[in-house]
C-alpha cells in the first residue's frame, strides 16, 4: 500500500539527506540545520501518511469489489518487485485500539511518537533476504488463489448467502419488537421497528470489523466479505430509519422525528463501542487463542482451505445453498402472494435482497476515491453514502405508489421489496463503523460531518417524495 511505500521514501531522503538514526545528526553538518531537517523530516512524513490516511479511513467499513482487483495487483507487483504492502486489518486494528504488534505503529494515531517511531529491527534485513522471502510467500498464496473472475462470482455467491441470514435475523427481531411481539417499538414513539436490529449489526460490527477482522482473514477474505458486507450490513438498515421518520414528520411528530435520529445515532454508537470493549476483553482472556502479534493462532489458521480444490468445494457448496434458498423462496413467495398473506413479504425479501448486496458492494467501491480528477474528499465513504441516500429515496417512492394504489397485493409487494431489496442496498453497520473510526482517529469534525452528509440529504429527498405527496393528496396515514 501506499504507506508502506511512504515509509520506503521517507528512508531514502533519510539516507540521501545524511545519517539520521537514533536521532544523531552527522558530524558534517551544522547542529541548526541538522535539527531543521529532522524536523522538516517529520512533517513530511506525517502529511504523507495522513494523506494516504484519508483514502485508508473511508475504506474502514467496506472497500466493496475493488478489493479484488486490488488483491490480483498486489499479487503481481509483490512477486515482479518483492515488495509487500500492509494489511488493510492492520490499518483496522490501529484506529484507536492497541494493537499487539509493536512493530505496527498506530498510523492513525494524532501522537507524533508514534508517526515518526523508528522502523522495527527486521527493517534493516539485507533486501535480498526480504525480497527472496517475499517472492516465496507470494507465490505460495498465489497458487491457492481462484482465477479473478471465478473469484469474482465467489464473492457474489457467498454475499447473496450470508445477506439472506442478515434478512433472516431482521426479520426475527422485527417480529420480536414488531406489533403483537413482547416488546412492541412501533406506534408514533421515537423508537423504530429496524432500531434493535442495527445495534446488533453495529455490536457486532465491533467484533468482526474491527478487533477479529485480521484472525477472521486468516481464515478466509470471502468469509470477512460475507460477514460484514453481506450479514452485518443486511441485518442493518438505514431506509427504514428513515422512512420510519418520515412517517412520523408526515403525521406532524417532528420532535419525535428529531429525537428519533439522535436516539438512532446514539444507540448504534453505544453498540459498536461496546462490541469492541467486549471483543478486546475476549481477545485478551483467550489469548492462547492467538499467536503474539495479535493474529489468529494455528488453532484458527486450521480452519482455512488452503488447496484449490477446496475452495472450489467451498464455493460449490454455497451456491447450492443459495440456489436452494432462492427456489424455495420463489415458491413460497407466489404461494403467500397468490393467497394475499403478509407471510410473502419475507420470501420476496430473500428473493431481491442479494440484488441490494451486489449493489451495496459495488458502490463501495467508491470508498476513499474522492471526488473529481484531483480526488478530493477522500476522507468521504462515497460508495456508503450513495447507497444509503439511494435506499432510503427508493424507500420512500415505494411507500408513496403503495399509498396511491392502496391495494393489499400492492402493498405485500411493496413492504417485499423495501424489506428484501433496499434493506440489503442500505446499511447502518459499515455507516457507523466509518463513523466510529474519524471519531477513533481524532477527525470527529468529519465525523459529524458525514453523519450530517448522510441524514438530512435522505430526510429532505424523502420529505418531497413522500411527505409532501401525503400532504397535498391527503392519503391515509
Amino acid at each position: 500500500m501506499v504507506i508502506r511505500g511512504a515509509r520506503q521514501d521517507s528512508l531514502s531522503r533519510m539516507s540521501s539527506g545524511g545519517s539520521w538514526k537514533g536521532g544523531l545528526i552527522s558530524p558534517s553538518r551544522d547542529v541548526g540545520d541538522g535539527i531543521l531537517d529532522s524536523i522538516r523530516l517529520s512533517h513530511e512524513l506525517v502529511d504523507h501518511l495522513l494523506g494516504d490516511v484519508d483514502s485508508t479511513m473511508a475504506q474502514v467499513g467496506d472497500r466493496g469489489n475493488k478489493e479484488v482487483v486490488d488483491d490480483k495487483v498486489d499479487d503481481a507487483r509483490n512477486v515482479e518487485n518483492g515488495s509487500t504492502s500492509l494489511p488493510d486489518d492492520e490499518l483496522i486494528i490501529s484506529i484507536g485500539f492497541p494493537s499487539h504488534d509493536s512493530s505496527l505503529s498506530s498510523l492513525l494515531s494524532p501522537l507524533m511518537e508514534e508517526t515518526i517511531s523508528p522502523l522495527p529491527t527486521d527493517a534493516m534485513l539485507s533486501s535480498t533476504e526480504k525480497n527472496q522471502m517475499q517472492k516465496s510467500t507470494s507465490l505460495n498464496d498465489k497458487q491457492y488463489r481462484l482465477p479473478q473472475r471465478l473469484d469474482y462470482i465467489f464473492y457474489l455467491i457467498v454475499l447473496a448467502v450470508f445477506g439472506i441470514f442478515g434478512e433472516f435475523t431482521r426479520y426475527l427481531l422485527q417480529k420480536l419488537f414488531g406489533p403483537g411481539g413482547p416488546l412492541d417499538f412501533t406506534g408514533d414513539s421515537a423508537l423504530y421497528l429496524d432500531l434493535p436490529s442495527n445495534m446488533l449489526g453495529s455490536f457486532l460490527m465491533g467484533w468482526f470489523g474491527f478487533v477479529f477482522k485480521a484472525q477472521i482473514r486468516d481464515v478466509s477474505e470471502h468469509l470477512v466479505v460475507g460477514l460484514t458486507t453481506g450479514y452485518l450490513g443486511s441485518l442493518t438498515t438505514f431506509s427504514g430509519w428513515n422512512q420510519k421518520m418520515l412517517e412520523l414528520s408526515s403525521k406532524g411528530h417532528w420532535v419525535q422525528a428529531v429525537v428519533g435520529f439522535i436516539i438512532g445515532m446514539s444507540m448504534v454508537g453505544i453498540s459498536i463501542l461496546v462490541g469492541v470493549s467486549a471483543a478486546e476483553g475476549l481477545q485478551r482472556s483467550c489469548s492462547g487463542w492467538f499467536d503474539k502479534s495479535g493474529r489468529a493462532g494455528c488453532r484458527l489458521k486450521k480452519l482455512s482451505v488452503q488447496s484449490f480444490g477446496g475452495q472450489i468445494m467451498v464455493m460449490t457448496f454455497m451456491l447450492l445453498l443459495w440456489g436452494l434458498l432462492w427456489a424455495l423462496s420463489g415458491v413460497l413467495a407466489r404461494t403467500e402472494l397468490d393467497s394475499l398473506a403478509d407471510g410473502a413479504v419475507l420470501w420476496l425479501g430473500f428473493l431481491m435482497g442479494p440484488l441490494g448486496v451486489w449493489i451495496r458492494w459495488y458502490l463501495a467501491r467508491l470508498n476513499g476515491q474522492g471526488l473529481g480528477r484531483k480526488g478530493r474528499l477522500k476522507w468521504l465513504p462515497i460508495g456508503t453514502l450513495s447507497a444509503n441516500i439511494l435506499a432510503a429515496c427508493l424507500m420512500a417512492a415505494l411507500a408513496t405508489i403503495s399509498k396511491v394504489v392502496g391495494t393489499k397485493r400492492c402493498s405485500i409487494i411493496v413492504n417485499g421489496v423495501q424489506f428484501g431489496f433496499l434493506g440489503c442496498l442500505s446499511t447502518v453497520s459499515t455507516f457507523i463503523a466509518e463513523v466510529f473510526a474519524m471519531w477513533q482517529s481524532g477527525h470527529r469534525r468529519r465525523a459529524y460531518a458525514y453523519t450530517a452528509i448522510t441524514i438530512i440529504p435522505s430526510f429532505a429527498l424523502g420529505t418531497l417524495i413522500y411527505s409532501v405527496p401525503v400532504w397535498t393528496k391527503h392519503y391515509d396515514q
